[in-house]
């Protein structure tokens, strides 16, 4: 049985532990607010944006702009995003785990291009062909940030690189909820309700070509940046669970050992007596 120094030593070690763990919770609460704020508002305009070039897509071809193309045979591009950094409990393991799936069911030639350092050891460790690899953009991402990622795409797409462009990230559903999905982002798929909508009626200014020539390189951008926000908020909440469940453990470590202790110590004393009591009758 351990000696009382020892499940003290042992004890004021979880208590340290136990501070960090809190320490680190309040610090993911408090930039959980700012990133699910950020996330939340930004989806309306995405969702407005996915509708708008769904709707011109429907009624446009390729000739108009090749980012509008259909999807063909060849090359298919994963963008995977992950993390930088790990204590994010299972979020990057369970988008690790659903991109390597999605690997398994792809058929045809695939590369993956990862944002975030973990998925990138991980598509290495699978031996996956990686295209580029981008680190995070840390707690504040702006628009600006995600322009190269963006060009590097739409550049490769269209110079017929790739055939496909999905990005798989995980969604912020909730603090205890983010699941990971898979997203469509080139080619540009028409919408599938357009009743309403009469064909070739569009009316562009100046012409269709400058309208897409300024509107599609943008939508790609902005749904990549969705994508980020999305990753960052998800980040944050999961490091938030993980680091309270991490406090609630340490304390109940540190219950488990104070009673061990007690025990030890009343052991200890109750040795004594019995060696005071037995010297006190031999004399």
């Amino acid at each position: 049985m351990p000696s009382q120094r020892e499940i003290r030593r042992r004890i004021g070690s979880v208590k340290n532990i136990k501070q960090i763990t809190r320490a680190m919770q309040f610090v993911a609460a408090s930039k959980l607010k700012r990133a699910q704020d950020a996330t939340l508002q930004s989806r309306p305009y995405r969702d407005k944006l996915d509708e708008v070039l769904a709707d011109v897509a429907s009624v446009l071809s390729a000739e108009e702009h090749p980012l509008l193309k259909r999807a063909g045979d060849g090359t298919r591009l994963l963008v995977l995003f992950t993390t930088d950094r790990g204590l994010a409990g299972s979020l990057n393991t369970n988008t690790i785990r659903f991109a390597a799936r999605t690997i398994a069911e792809s058929t045809g030639e695939l590369r993956v291009v990862t944002v975030g350092r973990k998925g990138n050891a991980a598509m290495r460790r699978g031996g996956v062909p990686i295209a580029a690899a981008f680190e995070g953009y840390g707690d504040r991402p702006s628009f600006a940030d995600v322009l190269p990622l963006s060009r590097l795409i739409t550049d490769d797409f269209l110079n017929g690189t790739y055939a496909s462009v999905d990005l798989i990230h995980p969604t912020f559903v909730s603090t205890l909820v983010q699941r990971p999905v898979l997203e469509r982002v080139l080619p540009i798929v028409p919408s599938e309700d357009t009743e309403g909508i009469p064909g070739h009626q569009f009316l562009f200014e100046p012409n269709a070509a400058s309208v897409l020539e300024q509107l599609l390189p943008r939508y790609v951008a902005t749904r990549i940046y969705q994508a980020v926000l999305e990753l960052t908020a998800s980040e944050w909440s999961a490091k938030m669970v993980a680091m309270r469940s991490a406090t609630d453990n340490a304390q109940e470590l540190i219950e488990d050992l104070t009673l061990t202790y007690n025990k030890v110590r009343q052991a200890n004393i109750t040795r004594e007596m019995i060696e005071i009591a037995t010297g006190a009758s031999s004399s």
